[in-house]
């Protein structure tokens, strides 16, 4: 059980069972700011827990992805204009691997994932150590790859923790299994 974590934005119909976080996401949810599209949104669920220092936190999540942008994976956030987001999102008619990394202003990474099979299992591990955030995936046990090596500057108190939105569609159903966090791990051997 996660009881050491909290909401922002909670949806409206969610589930735990041990190990298990389920979401039904809200229709409209979105993490962005500015870049491309104009416009800020802070309204995607995110279930976090505070971390200080380097850490390591990881999650296997499946989703049922049909609809322009539903994504699921892990946040970082220090505040609502400085967090990065990774995980698959659903765009031009494919999942991707995909990592916001945003500072003011969001960027936005993907890696096509053709070989996904509908629903497949990812993992998906963050690493921060000092300044350094290692963001790597994997899907259904096979190796973990590199998907970023990104810069946060903020080393003082984050939030760690699943996130999940529907910025286009009327909601999809989400699934975290395994949510851990813990010392920083050597992200070379992974």
């Amino acid at each position: 059980m996660t009881t050491d974590m909290h909401w922002l934005n909670p949806p409206e119909h969610w589930s735990e069972a041990g190990a298990i976080v389920r979401v039904k996401t809200n229709a409209g949810t979105d993490y962005w700011r500015h870049t491309h599209y104009g416009f800020v949104r802070d309204s995607g669920h995110f279930r976090y827990r505070n971390v200080l220092g380097d850490f390591s936190a990881a999650v296997s999540v499946r989703g049922n992805y049909t609809t322009l942008y539903d994504q699921a994976g892990l946040m970082l956030r220090h505040d609502s204009s400085r967090w990065i987001k990774a995980g698959i999102e659903f765009t031009d008619n494919l999942p991707h691997f995909c990592v916001v990394v945003t500072n003011q202003w969001s960027d936005w990474s993907l890696i096509p994932l053709p070989e996904m099979e509908h629903q497949a299992e990812v993992g998906i591990i963050l690493v921060r150590v000092g300044q350094t955030i290692v963001v790597r995936y994997r899907i259904d046990r096979d190796t973990w790859r590199l998907a970023r090596i990104a810069a946060f500057p903020y080393e003082d108190k984050t939030d760690i923790g699943m996130m999940c939105c529907s910025p286009e569609g009327a909601g999809f159903e989400a699934e975290f299994r395994d949510f851990v966090v813990g010392g920083p791990i050597a992200t070379t051997g992974l």
